[in-house]
């Protein structure tokens, strides 16, 4: 794999010529390198931010908490005192893992309402940083428009996308138990991880009390690393849950650790960092073999500021949603005056994200688990999947949500409020473990609005001379219902498993802070009302492929990025047919 981090004088000529570009290096762009290397393409991968090195870049992987100045928090220090607000809301921010996302002040967006934007700078993008949390959808999720109305219809259904779910579980390596639940379908699973003894008692209860179904983590995380997995230099997870950090174990899934090497293994691979996609070239001539077609990128150099232009028969778009709406918006010639590919004038809009920070929390006492402890740092939660609006139950809010969350008992840490005891008395409390607590936070589905949108300030500019994002995102009525049930069930459940001093909260979600933001660039079955076919194709230049969260065309409740995985495998594969067939 050639890695780049400047751009070379020429301008034109074979070096700037590829099979394909993809745009971006995150978890969708990562497949489609893979994807289309491994079916015969010579690929320019092209990441804004710096290179990463698998294993020896992660600088903080290894480090114990005492290493860290202020144990890893997010703090303000004397050394960084213009940094944006925006950053610190987002609590990646911090010692740990700070250094993997973008420095705001070099591009500032603007928020009509408060909108959190977490964009990384690294190489590999937020698959080094993810969740790793691993869900598929159901036709519950990809019908949900066209039962309630609201957006548009996906072009796709539960059993277009399953096989390519299957094909890319397999690789990636997905933890998780099978529950044969309709609603969340099973996928490929590794070895489940084990519930704790709370957990497991909790989940007895809910099913035998409420018939709810909560089950282990769906995760990204290799609890049993198979032959294929180690031949690229996996291993199992190791249960550090330092995850954040980057893995040099390569036990979770992560462009760098996957699909990069996979990719890399074909010699067909060119990445090159430090280089920002400015607009998608178009050729508005009336006639000749490229008409009508996208035929490359142009490229600013994040250092030298130097543009150059690459050309290629195919392009995948992955920046990432927001990214990816803001680089369609800025590629504007008299064929596309308001953004490329926007004939149908959605371009930007129904822009969503899942909202969360809603759940309740209670103390197990009395239930017998008291001499009970749990081995390791599991790096992964529990599940509850979607129950609401679904069969006979009917709520006065449309969709749903799920659970995440987990049981654990306190640290030593519980003391440092205590004022009695020292010396050592205080010592031996200290080593012994507090009470067992659980923990559930529900995330919730947003519905698609028009009017929620990214645009481009073009009177305001950043360090590459870039238009300014505007975002004007919102939640609305139906999610502030929905919220009343997110947090009253998450106490009613806790309160049946038999814990006590159980309290609610909320602490307010904002659009893009669940980092699970999609929307834009949607999927549908006519281009009056979509950007996208049915195989991620842009409608109005069929050589361009959008296969990010900007394609979603609805939200769901589950995390999305097993979905970017499915569409990405799905839609290069097309690529690759329909440019052997010469349609491309």
């Amino acid at each position: 794999m050639n890695v780049m981090g400047k751009q070379q004088a020429n301008q034109t000529g074979s070096t700037n010529r590829y099979d394909a570009i993809v745009v971006g290096s995150g978890i969708s762009g990562g497949w489609a390198a893979k994807e289309l290397t491994q079916k015969g393409l010579r690929v320019l991968m092209l990441e804004r931010g710096r290179n990463l090195e698998h294993v020896t870049g992660y600088e903080t992987a290894l480090k114990n908490p005492w290493d860290f100045p202020h144990r890893g928090r997010p703090v303000l220090s004397p050394e960084q005192p213009d940094v944006t607000k925006p950053q610190y809301r987002i609590h990646a921010q911090n010692e740990q893992a700070g250094r993997y996302w973008f420095d705001d002040r070099d591009a500032p967006y603007k928020e009509v309402h408060p909108f959190d934007w977490h964009r990384p700078d690294i190489l590999g993008g937020k698959s080094v940083m993810w969740g790793r949390q691993s869900y598929r959808w159901s036709d519950l999720d990809f019908e949900a428009n066209a039962r309630d109305g609201h957006g548009i219809d996906w072009p796709i259904r539960y059993k277009d996308l399953a096989p390519w779910y299957s094909y890319v579980e397999k690789f990636a390596g997905i933890s998780g138990r099978k529950e044969g639940l309709p609603q969340l379908p099973d996928s490929e699973f590794l070895p489940p991880m084990d519930m704790n003894c709370l957990e497991q008692h909790i989940a007895t209860q809910l099913k035998a009390k409420m018939n709810r179904v909560m089950t282990i983590g769906r995760s990204a995380n290799l609890s049993q690393a198979t032959p294929e997995q180690m031949a690229l230099g996996r291993a199992s997870c190791q249960y550090r849950n330092l995850c954040a950090r980057g893995c040099p174990y390569g036990a979770y899934f992560s462009t760098l650790s996957a699909t990069l090497p996979a990719a890399r293994q074909t010699n067909r691979l060119t990445v090159r960092t430090g280089s920002i996609v400015s607009e998608i070239l178009f050729d508005e001539n009336k006639t000749g073999p490229t008409f009508g077609r996208a035929t490359g990128v142009r490229v600013i150099d994040a250092v030298t500021k130097q543009t150059v232009d690459y050309y290629a028969r195919v392009i995948f778009l992955n920046a990432s949603a927001m990214a990816t709406n803001a680089i369609l918006l800025n590629s504007v010639s008299s064929r596309f005056p308001n953004g490329f590919g926007n004939d149908s004038g959605t371009l930007g809009k129904y822009i969503m994200d899942h909202h969360f920070q809603i759940g309740a929390s209670g103390r197990a006492e009395g239930l017998g688990f008291d001499n009970e402890y749990y081995y390791g740092r599991r790096a992964n939660g529990i599940y509850i999947p979607r129950y609401r609006n679904i069969g006979a139950d009917k709520r006065e809010y449309l969709r749903g949500f799920g659970y995440q969350g987990g049981a654990s008992r306190s640290g030593w840490q519980r003391l440092v409020a205590e004022v009695s005891g020292f010396g050592a008395d205080l010592k031996e409390r200290a080593t012994q473990p507090g009470p067992w607590n659980m923990g559930l936070v529900a995330f919730g589905e947003c519905l698609p609005y028009e009017d929620n949108t990214i645009t481009l300030d073009r009177s305001r500019t950043d360090k590459w001379g870039l238009p300014m994002p505007v975002f004007n995102v919102t939640f609305r009525e139906n999610e502030k219902l929905m919220r009343k049930d997110m947090a009253n069930d998450a106490a009613e459940m806790l309160e049946a498993a038999g814990l006590t001093n159980v309290t609610t909260y909320d602490n307010k979600s904002i659009p893009g802070l669940a980092i699970h933001e999609v929307g834009g660039v949607r999927m549908g079955r006519d281009p009056k009302t979509s950007m996208l076919n049915a195989h991620s194709q842009l409608w109005a230049a069929k050589n361009v492929f959008v296969t990010d969260g900007a394609s979603f065309t609805s939200v769901a409740c589950q995390n999305p990025s097993l979905t970017f995985m499915a569409l990405t495998a799905r839609a290069a594969d097309f690529a690759v047919s329909e440019l052997k067939k010469k349609n491309l």
